[in-house]
């Protein structure tokens, strides 16, 4: 009876660490996850501004 409570702890225990080092890797992810959202906007907004550019560029070019 003992050692089947120890092997229930031990079991629990490793659950328990599981548990832990997936809430601290998906907060980890959630951060990258934010970090990427932004970094994506800015370069959304360059390739943007770049199209807007040549586009401006193209409508000065003379007909051809």
């Amino acid at each position: 009876m003992d050692t089947e409570f120890a092997q229930l702890e031990a079991q629990l225990e490793q659950l328990i660490s599981r548990y832990e080092r997936l809430k601290a890797d998906n907060a980890a992810l959630r951060g990258r996850v934010v970090q990427l959202e932004g970094e994506n906007r800015r370069l959304a907004d360059k390739v943007r501004l770049a199209a807007d550019r040549l586009e401006s560029l193209l409508d000065k070019l003379p007909e051809a």
